[in-house]
């Protein structure tokens, strides 16, 4: 149990939170939200001590034990894979090393040899004797070969080394698990096993993440750092997302008896409940909406930009062919071959993909922003698309001294002052924010900015590779709504599961040796016998 008493974290005149208390209770998933700056890591480095507060106290029950998931993803660079992951018990590795120095000291005395006996039984009380194998065993479970055990960390890519420092935070069992964006750089097999992991998990977990759906999968409740205070709701993030909108417009319903908003809200809860009963979330299996209390439910101070992309024309029969598309790498390597497929009408395709340049460099060819190496695309007479890349600092880059008013300007028909301002408003630039220059704004400004802009483009067709970097839940919930409600066709790459198994009917998986092509829902196609069989026989050919 973790327990937070009249907490104060201010930063100058800024005060983040104040007069915070809070009990974190074993058995139960945590997932803290909050708008961009509200505090979140703030809060989290508070937790795990790495930051003082300005008032309060944060105390761990005695005798457990606190694990933290690591940012610096080099900061293990010249120890061994295997012993990355047993530092996550700080106190049995550093056993380990002790008694292992002991025994290969050929000079050792013997009150020396007496310790190191001591010593090993306290690494077996610990489960050290199991320490290589559970080591081992995580690793497999997030995809790191064996091959890789033995390796050094600097050895690694820097997916591989996130997976890495992930194992090192659940090694050993602890307590008190702190995780900041677990799920970032994960693949969705490695998604789906962590969260089924943590849905198990017996103790305290508290988590910080952007993945709607990684927090609807473990979280039993929801820490929202908003009002500059922070409070504690049972459930999961769409039951509080749902319920927060659901009471905001109740109130903002003045004409409305309490009693009506009362029942409706009642209507809401058991709706929920009887929905999560059926599912593997982790808020049903514990049953924590049983106890929650209607006088819980306040509606948030956050606010969503409007995302909609209507089409100028309706998109024919005719919409994409794709014929024996190859590509290789500046290197020689295969990134993709034979790659053959067509659209239907209706069709919105998840594209997904192990290794991310592949995906960048089949945008970048369906765009013409380079060619293939063979094959052959061909576009529907009606179609017009809009394409969001991963990489967009070139749009920005041409002219930094652009004020963004004037950036839009430039992709709109209508250049109408009050038509840009209007537009930027809707996507939360304000005031005097729409003379900013284009080098200065973050990277979550610079995508609602490209969202714009595909947005006046009136595509009947969009192309986006990860749209959700960088933005925060409002906006990535906002562009959902947005591409989900889109009439028109599109092809999506992104990390984000929700998105994905919302938005699209069709999957389509780039593999070195081919595609895997299936009607079907992203969770089916995940779950799919099936199609996991194929994988392994593409990768298999692939790596022969």
């Amino acid at each position: 149990m973790l327990k937070v008493d009249n907490l104060r974290v201010q930063f100058g005149k800024r005060v983040l939170f104040d007069d915070v208390s809070l009990q974190f209770n074993s058995g139960n998933c945590y997932g803290v939200i909050g708008a961009n700056g509200a505090g979140k890591s703030t809060f989290m480095k508070v937790l795990s001590g790495e930051s003082d507060p300005n008032s309060g106290s944060i105390s761990l029950e005695p005798g457990n034990r606190m694990a933290v998931l690591s940012q610096n993803h080099f900061a293990f660079e010249e120890f061994e894979v295997l012993d990355t992951v047993i530092m996550g018990y700080k106190e049995m590795y550093d056993i380990m090393v002790e008694k292992n120095a002991i025994y290969m000291n050929p000079d050792a005395t013997e009150a020396e040899s007496i310790k190191a006996g001591e010593l090993e039984n306290a690494f077996g009380e610990m489960g050290g004797w199991n320490a290589e194998s559970d080591a081992a065993e995580l690793l497999s479970n997030m995809g790191i070969k064996e091959s890789l055990h033995k390796k050094r960390m600097s050895d690694l890519n820097g997916s591989e080394k996130v997976k890495v420092l992930l194992a090192q935070a659940l090694f050993g069992n602890p307590d008190l698990l702190l995780l900041d964006e677990p799920t970032n750089d994960l693949d969705a097999y490695t998604v789906t096993w962590l969260a089924d992991f943590l849905a198990d998990f017996k103790n305290t977990v508290i988590v910080i993440s952007h993945d709607r759906y990684f927090l609807d999968m473990v979280c039993t409740h929801i820490v929202d750092i908003d009002y500059s205070n922070i409070k504690i709701y049972t459930g999961n993030y769409t039951f509080w997302y749902e319920s927060s909108t659901l009471m905001a417009a109740q109130i903002a319903n003045k004409n409305k008896k309490m009693e009506q908003k009362r029942a409706e809200m009642l209507e809401f809860i058991q709706r929920f409940s009887a929905n999560a009963s059926k599912s593997r979330q982790a808020t049903s299996r514990k049953k924590a909406l049983d106890k929650l209390s209607l006088e819980e439910i306040k509606p948030s101070t956050r606010k969503y930009p409007f995302i909609n992309f209507s089409m100028e024309r309706e998109p024919g029969d005719q919409i994409l062919k794709i014929e024996g598309l190859s590509k290789k790498n500046s290197e020689g390597e295969t990134l993709f071959s034979n790659v053959s497929f067509t659209m239907n009408k209706g069709d919105k395709i998840g594209l997904i993909c192990k290794d991310s340049p592949t995906l960048t460099a089949f945008y970048q060819i369906l765009s013409g922003a380079e060619e293939a190496d063979s094959g052959t695309i061909e576009w529907g007479q009606t179609i017009k698309f809009e394409y969001l890349p991963n990489e967009n600092e070139h749009f920005f880059s041409g002219d930094q001294n652009l004020e963004l008013l004037d950036w839009l300007r430039q992709y709109s028909e209508e250049k109408d002052e009050q038509f840009i301002r209007g537009f930027l408003g809707r996507m939360f630039f304000k005031g005097d924010e729409i003379y900013k220059k284009a080098g200065v704004l973050s990277g979550g400004e610079k995508v609602r900015c490209m969202l714009s802009k595909m947005m006046l483009g009136h595509p009947n067709f969009i192309m986006m590779n990860e749209p959700t970097n960088h933005l925060d839940l409002e906006s990535i919930t906002a562009l959902n709504n947005g591409v989900r409600d889109f009439k028109g066709n599109g092809i999506i790459s992104s990390h984000d599961h929700k998105l994905i198994n919302t938005a699209c009917n069709r999957i389509i998986e780039i593999t070195p040796n081919g595609i895997i092509d299936q009607l079907l829902s992203y969770d089916e196609y995940l779950d799919s016998e099936k199609v996991k069989a194929q994988r392994e026989e593409l990768y298999q050919v692939a790596t022969a």
